[in-house]
C-alpha cells in the first residue's frame, strides 16, 4: 500500500511537471515569436569607441571594407589603408529601425589612405610619362621597337604606388614624346685635288652670274646631300660641286653636247671622268665617277645615262664633282643646277 502511494504521488508530481514545462515552451515560443515579430538581431557599430550606426548584414558591410583594403574601389586605385576598423555587438531591435551600411562604410572610409597603381615610362632610368594601365605601357615599348627608335632599348616600364593620383598621357603622346629616328650619318664627300684643275682657266668667285644660253638639269636626281660647295676651301678653291650618292647611283648628262674626255684612271684627281662639250663656250665635267657609260667623241643628249656615282681618284667618299665651265673659267653650279 506504501508503495502504491508513493507511485501515485510521483505520477501527480510528474504531470505536474509535464504541464509546467508545456506552459513553458509555449510561453518561450509566444514570446520567440512576439519578439521575431516585433524585433530583428542587428549589430550596433562602433568606431574608435564612437557609435556610428546599425547593420543587420554584418558579414555583407565587412567584406566591402575588406575588398576596398585589398582592391581600392575606383578607377587607378590600387588599394586603401585604414587605419580605424569597426567593431560589432549583436542586439536587438525594432523592425522599424533603419539601418545605415552606406553611412558606416562613409565613416570607415574617411580614416582610410587612397593608393593609386601607375605605370610610368622610364628612359635610361628618368621617368618620362605615366600611363595608367600596364597595357597602355606595353604599347609604348612596342610601337618604338616597331618604329626603330634608337632609344628603345632604354625605355622601360616601372609599377609605381603614390598617395596622389598622376597625370597620365595617352599612348600616341607617349610615342611621338619618345620616338627618336635613325640618323643616317653620311660622311662627308670631297674632292682634294690641287687648284689648277684640268682643263681650268681660272674661277669665277664674283657674284656675277654668267648666262650659258642653255639650260642646264641636275646631273644627279637620287642624291643625299650637296657635301662640299664651288669657292673657296680650307685647304683649296673647290672648282665645282660635290653632290653625295650611293655607289652606282646613274649620272645623266646636264645637257646635250658631245663628249670630249672620257677617261679612266687617277685623272689628275678625278678619278675616272667625263667632259662634255655643248657649244657656245659651255662645258660639264663629272668626276670620280665608278664607271663610264659613254666614249670620246660621242653625241649625247640631255638627261641621258654618262656615269655612275663613285669614289674614284682623290674622293674621301661616294659622291659626283660636278664643274660647269664658261670659256675655261670655272663658275659656280648653283647658279643653274641645285639651286
Amino acid at each position: 500500500m506504501f508503495i502504491i502511494n508513493i507511485l501515485k504521488k510521483s505520477v501527480t508530481h510528474l504531470r505536474r511537471y509535464v504541464r509546467f514545462s508545456i506552459i513553458i515552451i509555449i510561453a518561450t515560443a509566444i514570446i520567440g515569436a512576439l519578439i521575431a515579430y516585433f524585433f530583428k538581431p542587428t549589430y550596433s557599430v562602433t568606431l574608435n569607441g564612437e557609435f556610428i550606426g546599425y547593420t543587420r548584414n554584418k558579414s555583407s558591410l565587412q567584406s566591402k571594407i575588406n575588398e576596398v583594403i585589398q582592391k581600392g574601389d575606383g578607377q587607378n586605385v590600387a588599394f586603401k589603408q585604414i587605419s580605424l576598423m569597426p567593431k560589432y555587438q549583436l542586439c536587438l531591435l525594432k523592425k522599424d529601425v533603419e539601418t545605415n551600411d552606406d553611412e558606416i562604410y562613409d565613416k570607415v572610409m574617411e580614416n582610410s589612405t587612397t593608393y593609386y597603381r601607375y605605370y610610368a615610362i622610364l628612359e635610361d632610368g628618368e621617368t618620362k610619362y605615366y600611363l595608367s594601365s600596364f597595357e597602355d605601357a606595353e604599347k609604348v615599348v612596342n610601337q618604338l621597337k616597331e618604329k626603330e627608335s634608337t632609344n628603345s632599348d632604354k625605355i622601360t616600364i616601372e609599377e609605381k604606388y603614390n598617395t596622389e593620383e598622376e597625370k597620365y598621357t595617352d599612348v600616341e603622346t607617349c610615342v611621338a614624346g619618345l620616338y627618336k629616328k635613325k640618323v643616317v650619318v653620311v660622311k662627308k664627300a670631297t674632292t682634294s685635288y690641287g687648284s689648277s684643275g684640268i682643263g681650268v682657266k681660272g674661277m669665277n668667285n664674283s657674284k656675277n652670274v654668267v648666262s650659258l644660253g642653255i639650260s642646264l638639269i641636275k646631273p644627279v636626281s637620287n642624291y643625299q646631300l650637296i657635301s662640299s660647295r664651288f669657292g673657296w676651301r680650307s685647304r683649296d678653291n673647290h672648282k665645282g660641286m660635290d653632290i653625295a650618292a650611293a655607289a652606282g647611283t646613274a649620272i645623266y648628262a646636264a645637257a646635250a653636247g658631245t663628249v670630249t674626255t672620257a677617261s679612266y684612271g687617277w685623272g689628275g684627281g678625278y678619278g675616272n671622268y667625263i667632259i662634255i662639250n655643248h657649244g657656245k663656250g659651255v662645258q660639264t665635267l663629272y668626276g670620280h665617277c665608278s664607271s663610264l657609260n659613254v666614249s670620246q667623241g660621242q653625241y649625247v643628249s640631255q638627261g641621258q645615262l654618262i656615269a655612275r656615282v663613285g669614289s674614284t681618284g682623290q674622293s674621301t667618299g661616294n659622291h659626283l664633282h660636278f664643274e660647269v665651265r664658261v670659256n675655261g673659267i670655272a663658275q659656280d653650279p648653283q647658279n643653274y643646277v641645285y639651286k
